[in-house]
């Protein structure tokens, strides 16, 4: 079964439909962007999330002290950091107990073969958070194992995608979005339905 993490969820709804959905992380973004929750609103919609389902911290330009409270302050013990500098960082944020989500934009390939020590990987496109997509097809620029592909995925092509990339897992936003920042229901249910139909197919 296909990974699923549906990021940047900002609201009760959304969180408890993500739950009902089955997916297998939910996204909760501390970076400057629409999707900005506080850690108090964090930490709230953390208590919604069920036992099995992983709730993640996603960091841009933060400096790992601050990454590591915001984490404990927000409950949450996996963390997404898109700008890791070296495996030191992976291991100070190792040493706090955090589970650690390396992000990566697909700018060059030495960038996905480097082993920074984290305990997955996620391959962006070109500019983080930005919802485009970009060449799943040319397996040589990909990763080996288990990594989540995201990048402009949504309900029309996830399916494609996992099949032509070989991802493990799948991590949206801006595809289940009626506008910037806010979750349509209608396109959650559409893509967790677009990734479990796929995968109960090649089952």
């Amino acid at each position: 079964m296909t990974f699923i993490k549906m990021c940047g969820l900002r609201d009760e709804a959304t969180v408890d439909l993500a739950v009902e959905l089955g997916v297998d992380a939910v996204g909760f973004v501390f970076a400057e962007s629409p999707r900005r929750v506080s850690v108090e609103q964090a930490a709230r919609l953390r208590s919604r999330v069920s036992a099995g389902i992983l709730a993640v911290g996603v960091y841009v330009r933060m400096p790992l002290d601050e990454v590591v409270a915001t984490a404990e302050a927000a409950n949450v013990d996996h963390v997404q950091v898109h700008d890791l500098r070296s495996g030191d960082d992976v291991r100070v944020l190792h040493d706090a107990g955090l589970t650690v989500i390396r992000a990566v934009n697909t700018g060059g390939a030495e960038a996905l073969t480097e082993d920074f020590g984290a305990d997955l990987l996620l391959v962006d496109g070109a500019v983080a958070g930005a919802g485009v997509t970009w060449d799943w097809q040319d397996r040589s620029a990909l990763p080996p194992g288990r990594w989540i592909l995201a990048g402009g995925l949504n309900p029309d092509n996830v399916a494609r995608a996992v099949r032509t990339s070989g991802a493990w897992g799948v991590d949206v936003s801006s595809g289940i979005e009626a506008s910037r920042g806010v979750k349509d229901p209608n396109l959650m249910r559409a893509f967790a339905d677009a990734v479990r139909g796929d995968s109960a197919a090649e089952a």
